[in-house]
């Protein structure tokens, strides 16, 4: 596979297969980051195809020593703000499609297995829209899309202290409300 940055520079260059291979490598992480902001398919679909258009016209602005993923993840939170602040905020919806977030590892598991993993990703998905803002975005941008600490310090433009503890506490928010919705998902062994 070809590192993101060969990609990167075979773009700067006009190479158009280049193009459409970074586009396939990050259209999933951008559509998830936008679904988890705009909580619909369809707007998020509209973010992601607007983001790649401000990647392909800002391609000579990325400085190769920043992480792309954290570029082009940063360009996307800010693409869903704006889209937010331009049209008056709706409620989240109570119960979030599974096809959308998380990347489940599809290793041809058996039915129940399915089953049981749809579960899983709505139970986080229900979880997640009861968060607040704040620490949703934190989750969505350490946990599911792989973020470093540093990566969303510089893009929250917070102190690295202040992401650690905001990150600490998004997960203990977040393991609060999987408990409340599914008392199954308690702590192992009684501990907590």
């Amino acid at each position: 596979m070809i590192e993101v940055a060969t990609l990167v520079d075979r773009c700067r260059r006009g190479d158009a297969l280049a193009w459409e291979a970074l586009v396939r490598r990050c259209q999933g992480r951008v559509f998830g980051v936008a679904f988890q902001y705009m909580h619909d398919a369809e707007e998020a679909r509209d973010v992601a195809q607007d983001v790649f258009v401000r990647v392909y016209e800002r391609l000579d602005g990325f400085r190769g020593d920043d992480s792309f993923v954290a570029w082009i993840v940063c360009m996307t939170r800010n693409a869903c703000i704006d889209r937010l602040r331009k049209r008056s905020a709706r409620p989240p919806a109570s119960d979030l499609p599974v096809e959308a977030g998380l990347d489940i590892a599809s290793t041809a598991p058996g039915p129940e297995e399915a089953a049981a993993a749809g579960d899983r990703a709505r139970l986080l998905h229900r979880a997640l829209g009861q968060m607040s803002d704040s620490s949703r975005e934190m989750i969505v941008l350490k946990n599911i899309q792989g973020l470093k600490l540093a990566e969303i310090a510089g893009l929250l433009d917070l102190p690295i202290g202040t992401v650690k503890s905001r990150s600490s506490r998004a997960r203990i928010e977040l393991a609060s409300r999987i408990r409340c919705l599914d008392p199954c998902f308690g702590p192992p062994n009684g501990r907590g």
